[in-house]
């Protein structure tokens, strides 16, 4: 964090200084995990389901802490509040406030924000100092932590803003006011939260609307629900996709073995090759709104497919493919996972796994509400429409995934259900065949466990 006093921050969290020096001075960074305060820092103490941060307070001090954010006091130096949380945001834009030259930079969507995300931090990086959310920390204690990231020095602050209701996306621009907003898509993700996909389209043009005239509203060509969002914004706005209205377009899309897609970028007249590093077709959209939003900024077209070339999500288990010694090919997509994320990936394994013999592992789709059964057959219609050899599905919604594969009556492939991972993982290990590609992909539980196995398991 930028330095500021004890006595700056208590202005600046409504707070109150108990037993602390006002002129102390907080150069490093605010964590509400004691186990990552280091010398400099402010440590954040919550009440949690499990565990008080009020009873690490001491443990944060010894570790070089120079107060503690508290809702009561603390055998510590401290700063009381009414909520943590609520400061951390306050805090958040009391340092924004001081930096005018730091460009800030919103992305919100259904689904492809942690790799959208990534693949802009990593071009933005070319033109300065960036600094970036952490995977998927996208929410009201993420989004202002990742504030609180910056220093004097950085130029590009590039915020994932997550949403499950209509408003969030407002208060996190409340906190962080962006320069540019980017939204990629509007699916059904959270929508047992929303109600509908309306209300999601809703709430993602949350972020358009709190674009000053000055800014740059950086929209999905190829979502019309996207687009729209074009009439609800007073800022200048950049469409990017494969769309003919596209001011920046993807043309002549191709992929090669890996499931890497290539294509070329026009932009302003000019025609630049691009080939891209992370696998799935999905990432030409994701590279083009990110190329958006750095072509705006100044980057040059072939700096960009440069870049390119070599960015990889550097968020984890999110379309990692690697070999085994054996030869099956695993892509690691278990991160979390919704029904066009889930999509995505089986035409990703259609594409790398083509000629071979294809394996798709799907876990819980969660947050559907009222579209569970049906969002789960969707998806289990793709994988038989797909051609996919050996559905395995996973947990309580693993019927419905075999419903909506055996509805596809061309489908010669094998439908599998099991109760929970290790049993997931006892049919890979007798059933995988050499050159075999498989893809692992759910929401989030304990997924990653069949990855982590195939990985040390050859």
């Amino acid at each position: 964090m930028i330095p500021m006093t004890l006595a700056d921050i208590a202005t600046a969290v409504n707070g109150t200084l108990v037993g602390a020096n006002p002129d102390a001075t907080v150069t490093g960074a605010v964590e509400f995990d004691s186990r990552k305060v280091g010398p400099g820092g402010l440590f954040a103490a919550f009440d949690g389901d499990k565990v008080d941060g009020h009873e690490y307070a001491e443990v944060a001090i010894k570790q070089g802490a120079v107060a503690v954010l508290a809702t009561r006091k603390v055998d510590a130096p401290a700063i009381l509040v009414d909520d943590a949380r609520v400061a951390m945001g306050r805090l958040a834009t009391a340092v924004l406030g001081r930096l005018p030259d730091l460009t800030v930079i919103g992305l919100t969507g259904s689904s492809g924000k942690t790799t959208t995300k990534d693949l802009l931090a990593g071009l933005l990086s070319e033109l300065g100092p960036t600094v970036a959310t952490a995977g998927s920390f996208n929410n009201e204690l993420g989004l202002p932590h990742t504030v609180l990231r910056v220093t004097a020095e950085t130029r590009y602050l590039v915020l994932e803003m997550g949403a499950r209701g209509v408003g969030h996306i407002r208060y996190l621009c409340d906190i962080a006011p962006p320069h540019v907003g980017v939204v990629i898509n509007v699916g059904v993700s959270h929508i047992g939260e929303f109600g509908s996909v309306e209300a999601i389209a809703e709430a993602k043009g949350e972020l358009v609307e709190a674009l000053p005239p000055a800014g740059i509203a950086v929209l999905n060509a190829d979502d019309p629900r996207v687009r729209a969002m074009s009439a609800r914004t007073q800022a200048e706005v950049v469409l990017a996709g494969e769309s003919a209205a596209a001011a920046v377009r993807a043309l002549d899309v191709t992929l090669d073995e890996r499931g890497r897609a290539a294509y070329t970028l026009l932009h302003q007249g000019g025609a630049t090759p691009v080939r891209l590093a992370a696998a799935g077709r999905h990432q030409v959209g994701n590279s083009l709104l990110a190329a958006a939003v750095a072509l705006r900024l100044g980057l040059a077209p072939a700096e960009v497919a440069d870049a390119l070339t070599g960015l990889r999500p550097a968020s984890g288990r999110r379309m990692d493919v690697f070999d085994r010694p054996d030869g099956v090919t695993v892509i690691d997509d278990s991160y979390n996972a919704n029904p066009d994320s889930m999509a995505a990936a089986l035409r990703a394994l259609a594409a790398i796994g083509a000629g071979r013999r294809t394996v798709a592992v799907l876990g819980y789709m969660a947050e559907l509400g009222d579209q569970e059964r049906s969002g789960h057959e969707e998806v289990g219609r793709l994988a038989a429409e797909l051609g996919v050899d050996h559905l395995i599905a996973v947990g309580q919604t693993a019927p419905a995934y075999a419903a909506g594969a055996a509805s596809v009556a061309r489908w010669g492939g094998e439908s599998v259900q099991v109760t929970d991972q290790e049993a997931a993982l006892a049919w890979l290990t007798a059933g995988l065949r050499p050159g075999d590609a498989v893809l692992v992909k759910g929401s989030r539980y304990r997924t990653w466990q069949l990855v982590d196995a195939l990985r040390t398991g050859a």
